[in-house]
C-alpha cells in the first residue's frame, strides 16, 4: 500500500519527530544540543515557523511547530536544521554521510483539544524515558524555557492555549506546571503516539472530518477520544 503523503496545513500546529539514521546518537555532548537549539531559534524566524515546544533526546527530536501562511516553511526548516547538524557532525568526526532518517514524521494537531496535551507529551519525554525524575531537571526541552525567569530565555512562541491559562506570565507558568504534574490518561498518550507514527491527525473525529474537507482526502483515524481537561 502506498504511503500517504504528509499533510501540512498553514497556521496549524504540527507534532514533528526526526530520528537519527538507524537510531544513531545525534546529541553526544552539551555543545551538540546547544548548537541545534541556536539553529532552531535562528531558522524559525527565517522560515516563518512558530515553535511551541521541543525536546531533544539522544537520538531524536520532538518539535511542535506551526508554519505560517506558506506551508513550505515547515519542510524548509526541517531540511535546514538537519543539514546544519549533519555538516557539524561530519566536520567534527572527519566523515561523510547522513545523520538523520530521510523522512521525518509529522501530525497536524487540533489546537483547542490537543495543543497543550502535545506540549506536555513532548516535554515529559525524558521522564517517561527515566532520564530524569522531573521535567524541570532536563535542560534540553522547552519546559526549562517555558518556566524560566530569565527574559533572554523566552524565545518560544506563545501558543493560544498556553496564553489562555492566565492573565500574567507567572499565572500561566503556575497553571501549566500543575497541568504537567497531573496523571496523563493512557488513551491520550496512545492517540498522540499513534497519530504521529501513522502520519494521521492528532484530534477528535470532528477535527478529522474538518481537515478532510480542507484537503479533499479521506484520512484514516484509529482510536478516538479527547484528552480530559486538567487545567483549572
Amino acid at each position: 500500500m502506498p504511503r500517504m503523503g504528509r499533510i501540512v496545513l498553514p497556521n496549524y500546529p504540527h507534532h514533528v519527530v526526526q530520528r537519527g539514521h538507524n537510531r544513531q546518537v545525534v546529541f553526544a555532548v552539551a555543545e551538540d544540543y546547544q548548537r541545534y537549539l541556536a539553529d532552531l531559534r535562528e531558522l524559525k524566524e527565517a522560515f516563518g515557523v512558530k515553535v511551541y515546544a521541543y525536546c531533544l533526546m539522544t537520538n531524536h527530536v520532538h518539535l511542535l511547530l506551526a508554519p505560517g501562511d506558506s506551508v513550505i516553511g515547515l519542510g524548509q526548516l526541517m531540511k535546514a536544521l538537519a543539514a546544519r547538524a549533519t555538516r557539524y557532525r561530519n566536520r567534527l568526526e572527519g566523515r561523510s554521510g547522513t545523520l538523520w532518517e530521510s523522512r521525518y514524521k509529522s501530525s497536524v494537531v487540533q489546537s483547542d483539544s490537543y495543543l497543550l496535551a502535545c506540549c506536555r507529551y513532548i516535554e515529559l519525554n525524558p521522564v517517561r524515558a527515566q532520564m530524569v525524575v522531573d521535567a524541570g531537571d532536563y535542560p534540553w526541552s522547552s519546559f526549562s524555557v517555558r518556566i524560566s525567569s530569565e527574559p533572554d530565555d523566552h524565545w518560544l512562541d506563545i501558543d493560544p492555549c498556553f496564553a489562555a491559562l492566565g492573565n500574567t506570565l507567572m499565572e500561566r507558568r503556575y497553571r501549566y506546571e500543575l497541568f504537567m504534574r497531573q496523571a496523563i490518561p493512557d488513551d491520550e498518550i496512545g492517540l498522540i503516539r499513534n497519530a504521529l507514527q501513522r502520519g494521521q491527525l492528532t484530534g477528535t473525529r470532528r477535527f478529522v472530518d474538518e481537515v478532510e474537507q480542507i484537503v479533499g482526502l479521506r484520512i484514516e483515524q484509529r482510536g478516538r477520544g479527547r484528552p480530559r481537561s486538567g487545567v483549572k
